[in-house]
């Protein structure tokens, strides 16, 4: 005998929907601050910039992965090497505008400046892997 809660789910269908709506929140959440971010940056860039710098994305990731582990050592390592890796991300911040001005296009300046980018991850993990 299967038991259903008030909806005529079972516990089974039940735990299938709440997974599915706790991805859902989660990707809806994610792609309204894009678009957010994107719509601002039409009217005020420096707001924009201001709104896009702030870490969301690494915080809805801390609030995401402690619902649904409320391991507080994971969230801590995580932080951890967050920060690490920021560091490396600012070369795309420096060689777009610098590709831009230099007349290079937007399509080109943005493949330099995301190539520059994963050199420095490699670079940035390289030196972590050799002083960790």
């Amino acid at each position: 005998m299967m038991f259903k809660d008030g909806l005529g789910l079972t516990l089974q269908e039940r735990r299938s929907f709440m997974e599915i709506l706790h991805y859902s929140i989660k990707v809806a959440v994610s792609a309204l601050l894009i678009v957010a971010v994107s719509e601002i940056a039409k009217r005020h860039s420096l707001f924009a910039a201001l709104v896009a710098s702030l870490p969301i994305v690494s915080i809805l990731a801390i609030i995401w992965l402690y619902i649904e582990t409320s391991d507080t050592a994971r969230i801590s390592e995580l932080s951890h090497q967050i920060f690490w890796m920021v560091i490396p991300s600012l070369a795309l911040f420096l060689v777009l505008p610098a590709f831009i001005k230099w007349g290079f296009g937007f399509w080109l300046s943005l493949g330099a400046a995301v190539a520059a980018m994963i050199v420095c991850y490699f670079v940035t993990l390289y030196c972590i892997k050799m002083y960790t």
